[in-house]
């Protein structure tokens, strides 16, 4: 049996024809012609083996992923955000036989063949033979906790083809953000291409681009993390700025603070939704604009557990296992029908609502009593402040790196003193724990390639010299 997923994809480029797929730079792609980018790197690229994607956001990458799909290969898409180390890491532990990539010069000489993604365009194309029974990506984890993981999925693609169909609404323009390298990214546009729909591409992220792609594109769907929403909310822009086409905005990869939501549901309308994935399983739970209407104390729940999927709580950590699941980790046996541990720190509430605590590694020992403080709850309580766009909270080491100190960074808007900050958390909380110890000020919280705030980089000046990163 021949691949849903693929099948689907070739029918969409095959029939679309002149309609706009991708918009860059105010450079149009048609279906047709990516059909024709797709067939001449098919051409290029050899049977079967692994074959590594490093690009940035183009037509070129995801249409690339595709003709190594089509030769029946493996893709490693090479993570944006991961360093030096990590990408030659994740190649060696692949097997890669084939990397692609923009950028020749950044890859030393090893096992690997090495292609300019160009050179690869340029050449005449070819037809697949026939088309193969599934599709495997392999997804390095972010990064942000330790060296990578490799993830790899397959199911979840034809799991895309029969969840993605074109809107009766009419064909959507989609505003790509997150790296096509990333899970999010990645099915992002692979859904608009599912859907015959058109993709707005930009290289990176900015408030102001971002808002004025959407009045001039007339954007209907874009997905942003909650560092970004932030930024796009307190944009001075967003005023005079017409939204009004956006029918789906979609919230992911951190918690966001109530009063964020609450403020994109009044900018936005009743189309803002919240989602709940990690890389390893990128579907666990979601939350509509409706399910929020008239219930502020759902705000801060990632929503319920989607169809195909189930969930538990074991020792506060949430647990999961279902369709969206990955294969399993390289290297190790598949996961099965196994509950995969999240690394995620929870509760339901009792109409079965998911709230997010921490990540696991997030909570602070502290206080005379070693009280275990959410990181992630006392940001949320931060952000309630009129005048705290945005903030991080994590662990330090107290004096002589015995026991932990709860540290904040705000970034504010406007004169705020790290004292109005602790009594804000000591207003809220009326424990002396949940203070933060120690309050540092910044124009703007450091992110990752994807877009979530980069505790790793804020903690690491803390810890340096510590043997390991709890005391």
């Amino acid at each position: 049996m021949e691949s849903l997923f693929l099948t689907r994809v070739l029918d969409a480029l095959r029939s679309g024809g002149d309609e706009v797929l991708f918009v860059q730079d105010g450079v149009e792609t048609g279906y047709g012609q990516a059909l024709d980018l797709v067939r001449r790197m098919y051409a290029g690229l050899p049977e079967r083996g692994v074959v590594a994607i490093d690009a940035g956001n183009r037509p070129e990458t995801v249409l690339l992923q595709i003709a190594a799909q089509l030769r029946g290969s493996t893709v490693l898409l090479v993570a944006a955000s991961a360093s030096s180390p990590d990408r030659l890491a994740a190649v060696e532990a692949a097997g890669v036989a084939t990397l692609v990539t923009e950028q020749p010069s950044d890859w030393p000489a090893g096992d690997a063949r090495v292609i300019a993604l160009d050179e690869l365009i340029d050449r005449d194309g070819a037809d697949p033979a026939g088309l193969p029974e599934s599709v495997t990506v392999v997804f390095p984890t972010g990064g942000t906790t330790g060296a990578p993981k490799l993830i790899r999925h397959s199911g979840i693609y034809d799991g895309m083809a029969h969840i993605f169909a074109p809107d009766p609404a009419g064909p959507g323009r989609t505003l790509l953000i997150a790296p096509m390298t990333h899970m999010t990214g990645n099915a992002t546009v692979l859904g608009a291409i599912l859907r015959r729909e058109s993709v707005v591409l930009l290289r990176g992220f900015d408030a102001g681009t971002v808002l004025d792609a959407i009045a001039e594109h007339r954007i209907t769907t874009l997905s942003l993390t909650p560092a970004r929403l932030a930024e796009v909310l307190d944009h001075p822009a967003l005023t005079s700025t017409d939204v009004s086409s956006v029918r789906q905005l979609s919230l992911g990869a951190a918690p966001l603070p109530p009063r964020r939501l609450a403020r994109a549901l009044e900018v936005f309308g009743p189309v803002v939704g919240q989602g709940y994935g990690l890389t390893e399983a990128p579907m666990i739970a979601s939350i509509s604009a409706a399910e929020l209407d008239g219930r502020p104390d759902r705000l801060e729940s990632v929503g319920r557990i989607v169809p195909g999927m189930e969930a538990r709580i074991d020792d506060g950590e949430v647990l999961v296992r279902g369709l969206s699941m990955m294969v399993g980790y390289h290297g190790s046996p598949p996961i099965g029908d196994g509950w995969l541990r999240t690394g995620d720190l929870g509760r339901f509430d009792d109409e079965g609502y998911l709230y997010l605590l921490d990540r696991a590694n997030d909570v602070i020992i502290t206080g005379e009593h070693g009280t275990k403080v959410y990181s992630t709850v006392v940001e949320n309580a931060l952000a309630r402040h009129p005048l705290i766009r945005s903030v991080a909270v994590f662990g330090v080491p107290g004096d002589g790196g015995e026991g932990e100190r709860v540290h904040a960074v705000v970034v504010a808007s406007g004169a705020l003193s790290a004292e109005e900050v602790r009594a804000q958390a000591r207003e809220f909380f009326g424990r002396e724990h949940f203070v933060p110890s120690d309050v540092d000020f910044a124009d703007a919280l450091p992110l990752t390639a994807i877009g979530k705030v980069d505790k790793r980089a804020l903690r690491e000046p803390f810890w340096a010299g510590h043997r390991r990163h709890i005391a």
